[in-house]
C-alpha cells in the first residue's frame, strides 16, 4: 500500500507565544550588553593631545614632531632603494626593442670574470673616468647639460679641451633647469653662450611613460611640479639636420656635472622613462646606449669627477659625495656665502642674520628642527640647505661676465668649426618660441648667487688620489669618535648648541674658556650655572 504523503507543520503560532519570544530576545540582548559595559569594551575615543595645562607640552610636541620627521625619511629611503632595485631588474632583464644595448650587454658578459673583479675593487671615481673617455670616444655629438641657475660653474674646461683634440666631434651646450630662472637672466646667458658654442633652452619633462611599470604608476601623484617639456623639438631638429648632412649614423653622448639633469633630458627626448632618475647625486655609474630612432643613438655618462682643487662653494655644488662626507655645516655655509642676504631672508622667512651659523639657527627654530632638551638642531638645518640648492627646486641665478672673452681652450676658428653643419637661425628661433613657453620663477623664489666660474673636473686616472685603507680606516674612526662625543655632550649639556661652536671657533676669543687645569666639576658647575630655563621654550 502506499505510504500517503506528510504535509509539512505549519510555522504558525499564537500570539501571546510569538510576543513571548520576542521579550525572551530583547532580554537576552539587554544582558550581553550589560556584560560588555562591565567588561569595559568601548568604542575607541579621538586623541585629545597634550592639553595645556601640561608641563613640558612643547619638548612633547617637538618629539612628536621628530618622530613624523624621521618616518618620512625612512620612507624616502625605502622609496629610493625600491627604484634602485627596479633598476637593476630592469638592467637584469633587459628590454627586447634596444638591439644595441643587448649587443653591449653581451659584450660585457663575455669578460673573463678577472677583470670584472678588478674592476669591483677599483676606486669609483677611476671607473667614472673611464666610461666617460668611452662616451667621448664612442660619440660624434658631445651634448654638455648646463644647469641654468649657474651655466658658467657648470662647465668643465678639461671635458671640452677633450672634445676638442679628439677630432671631428661637434659640442652643444644644453641649458637644462631654465625654468628656474628669470627670463632676463636667461636671454643673456643665451647670448654669451652663444658666441661660442651653439646652445639650446631645455628644460626636461617628468610626467613620463615606463613601459612595464606603467599600470602601477598610473595611479601613483607625480611627485614633480611641473610636466611639460620644452626645447625637445629644437633639439631633434638641431641632431636631425646634423644627421642628414652627414648620411649616416650618428651617436650622441651626454656628459655633465651630478644633477645637472642629464638623464632627464635623455628620458625627455625618448618619452619613456628609460634612464635611472631620482634626487640622490651620481645615479648613473656606467654608460648606457638608447636608441632615439634608427639613425640616431644617445649614450648616457656617469657624472664628472670634480677636482679637489676648487672652491668652497663649487665642491658644495658639485660634488657627487654624499653631505655626511662633505660637512653639512661647512658645505651649507660655502653655499650662503656666495648667495644675496636680503632674498635669503625673503625665501626661508626668518630674521636677518650675523653669519651663517646664526642662520641656521634661526631656520631650526622655524622649521621645528630641534636635538634633545629642545636646543636646535644646526646640522639639520644644512643639510636641508644643502638638498635644497643641489636639488630641483630652488631657484637661484647668477649673473653673466660683463666682458666676454674667449676660453683657454677656445679660439675663433675652433668656434667656427663647432657650429659649421647646424642651422644656428632655426635654432634661435627655436630658442624664442621655448622661452615664451616657460614661466619664469617667482619673485620670492628668486635668489641672486655670485658664480665661482668654471669648475674644473678630472680625466685621467692618473690625477686621482688613493687613500690606503689605514688612512679610510683612521678617517672613520675619527668621525665616529666625533659623532659620539657630540651625542653625549647634546645630552650632558643644556647650552644651545649655538654657544658651543662659538667657543670652538678660532675667531672667538680665549678668555670666556675655563683654564686646562680646571676639574670636571667645575666645568659642570659653571655649566648649570649658566643654564637658562628659557631655551627649551625658544
Amino acid at each position: 500500500m502506499k505510504r500517503p504523503k506528510l504535509k509539512k507543520a505549519s510555522k504558525r503560532m499564537t500570539c501571546h507565544k510569538r510576543y513571548k519570544i520576542q521579550k525572551k530576545v530583547r532580554e537576552h540582548h539587554r544582558k550581553l550588553r550589560k556584560e560588555a559595559k562591565k567588561r569595559g569594551h568601548k568604542k575607541p575615543r579621538k586623541d585629545p593631545g597634550v592639553p595645556n595645562s601640561a608641563p613640558f607640552k612643547e619638548a612633547l610636541l617637538r618629539e612628536a614632531e621628530l618622530r613624523k620627521q624621521q618616518l618620512e625619511e625612512l620612507k624616502q629611503q625605502q622609496k629610493l632603494d625600491r627604484q634602485k632595485e627596479q633598476e637593476r631588474k630592469r638592467k637584469l632583464e633587459g628590454s627586447p626593442g634596444d638591439e644595441q644595448s643587448n649587443v653591449e650587454t653581451r659584450e660585457d658578459s663575455d669578460e673573463p670574470k678577472r677583470k670584472k673583479a678588478k674592476a669591483g675593487k677599483q676606486n669609483p671615481k677611476k671607473l667614472h673616468c673611464q666610461e666617460l673617455k668611452k662616451v667621448i670616444e664612442a660619440s660624434d655629438i658631445v651634448l654638455e647639460v648646463l644647469d641654468a641657475r649657474d651655466p658658467l660653474g657648470c662647465r668643465c674646461p678639461q671635458i671640452e679641451e677633450a672634445v676638442i683634440q679628439s677630432g671631428c666631434k661637434k659640442l652643444i651646450l644644453v641649458l637644462n633647469k631654465s625654468d628656474l630662472v628669470p627670463k632676463e637672466n636667461l636671454e643673456n646667458w643665451l647670448n654669451y653662450l652663444n658666441k661660442e658654442l651653439p646652445t639650446v633652452v631645455f628644460k626636461a619633462s617628468t610626467n613620463l611613460k615606463n613601459r612595464k611599470t606603467f599600470k602601477i604608476k598610473k595611479k601613483k601623484v607625480v611627485p614633480f611640479q611641473s610636466k611639460i617639456c620644452c626645447g625637445k623639438e629644437a633639439l631633434w631638429k638641431l641632431l636631425g639636420d646634423f644627421q642628414q648632412s652627414c648620411r649616416r649614423d650618428i651617436r650622441v653622448g651626454v656628459i655633465g656635472f651630478p644633477n645637472v639633469g642629464k638623464s632627464s633630458v635623455i628620458n625627455s627626448l625618448k618619452q619613456e622613462w628609460i634612464c635611472n632618475v631620482g634626487i640622490s647625486m651620481g645615479l648613473t655609474r656606467s654608460m648606457q646606449i638608447v636608441p632615439l630612432d634608427k639613425q640616431i643613438t644617445i649614450i648616457d655618462s656617469p657624472c664628472l669627477i670634480i677636482s679637489p682643487c676648487n672652491s668652497p662653494t663649487a665642491l658644495a655644488l658639485r660634488s657627487p659625495a654624499s653631505i655626511e662626507e662633505l660637512r653639512p655645516l661647512e658645505a651649507a655655509s660655502a653655499i650662503l656665502s656666495q648667495a644675496d642676504d636680503e632674498q635669503v631672508v625673503l625665501k626661508y622667512t626668518v630674521p636677518e642674520y650675523k653669519d651663517s651659523l646664526h642662520f641656521f639657527t634661526k631656520l631650526a627654530q622655524r622649521r621645528g628642527l630641534h636635538q634633545k632638551g629642545g636646543s636646535p638642531n644646526v646640522e639639520s638645518a644644512a643639510k636641508l640647505v644643502w638638498s635644497e640648492w643641489t636639488g630641483a627646486s630652488l631657484g637661484y641665478y647668477c649673473h653673466p661676465p660683463a666682458s666676454w672673452n674667449h676660453s683657454l681652450h677656445f679660439n675663433e676658428n675652433i668656434a667656427a668649426v663647432m657650429k659649421k653643419g647646424f642651422n644656428l637661425e632655426e635654432l634661435e628661433k627655436n630658442n624664442a618660441h621655448s622661452m615664451q613657453v616657460l614661466k619664469g620663477p617667482h619673485l620670492t623664489n628668486r635668489i641672486l648667487f655670485r658664480s665661482s666660474g668654471l669648475t674644473n673636473g678630472i680625466l685621467d686616472e692618473k690625477d686621482i688620489v688613493e687613500e690606503s685603507p689605514r688612512q679610510t680606516e683612521d678617517k672613520q674612526d675619527a668621525d665616529d669618535q666625533e659623532n659620539d662625543s657630540g651625542e653625549r655632550n647634546a645630552e650632558i649639556s643644556d647650552v644651545a648648541p649655538v654657544e658651543e661652536t662659538r667657543e670652538l671657533s678660532p675667531e672667538q676669543s680665549t678668555a670666556g674658556k675655563p683654564s686646562d687645569g680646571s676639574s670636571a666639576v667645575d666645568r659642570a658647575r659653571q655649566e648649570d650655572e649658566a643654564y637658562d630655563f628659557s631655551t627649551d621654550y625658544i
